[in-house]
């Protein structure tokens, strides 16, 4: 199963998101949860850093089964509105995948 789990700032903003394990939905090469949790949720790190010039802090392991990504600190209000934004639907993509295949991937989010 895919875990992905959100930290939020006390005024929601998204602070860091990871995702870990394997959705096994499928034999490997033809897993589409995984494949589209992935394409989801890399695009969105691509997106951001193509679109806002802003490189998030990533931590990857475990051959594939675990992303860390963090939203640098500093960065100026219109930028991070962007950032915020791009994170977002990433996060409407995800709830998609989920919501039909919700026995390989959960979604689940905390506020500091």
């Amino acid at each position: 199963m895919i875990e992905v789990n959100v930290d939020r700032s006390s005024t929601g903003e998204i602070l860091t998101f990871s995702m870990s394990g394997h959705a096994d939905s499928g034999p490997y090469g033809y897993d589409l949860v995984c494949a589209g949790a992935s394409a989801v949720s890399f695009g969105a790190v691509n997106a951001i850093a193509s679109i806002c010039n802003v490189e998030l802090n990533v931590d990857m392991k475990d051959e594939g089964g675990y992303l860390l990504c963090a939203v640098p600190e500093e960065m100026n209000r219109a930028v991070r509105e962007q950032v915020q934004l791009l994170l977002e639907g990433m996060l409407v993509s995800l709830a998609t995948i989920a919501e039909e295949y919700g026995e390989y991937i959960t979604i689940d989010e905390s506020r500091r």
